[in-house]
């Protein structure tokens, strides 16, 4: 899949839909420092626990999520934002249909 086109004005929101009983991403931008993908979330789904070896920014486009980092979980809605720790195990899972915007910089 291709990334965003560059110099353009981009709805991010628009940008990935909502799909029954799935999670769907879409990459926004990648290059070696790191990258941007935008998920859409269906009521339910969820990203099981994981850890990865770089901080990571959730930013919350619409809807609702709970984001479990080591264990405590944290209520996020649309205008939110958390990062996730590096090396910290974290999981995501829809309280209603959301998405979100995750950007990772490895570095």
């Amino acid at each position: 899949m291709s990334t965003a086109p560059k110099a353009e004005i981009l709805e991010l929101a628009q940008m990935a839909s909502y799909q029954e009983g799935s999670v769907v991403s879409r990459q926004i931008t990648k290059a070696e420092a790191g990258n941007v993908t935008l998920f859409a979330f269906d009521a339910g789904q969820e990203l099981s626990e994981h850890t990865a070896p770089f901080d990571a920014l959730v930013q919350i486009l619409d809807g609702a999520a709970e984001v479990s980092i080591s264990g405590q979980p944290f209520q996020l809605t649309a205008g939110q934002a958390i990062i996730l720790p590096a090396g910290q195990p974290h999981a995501v899972r829809a309280t209603a249909k959301f998405k979100m915007l995750l950007t990772m910089i490895r570095a």
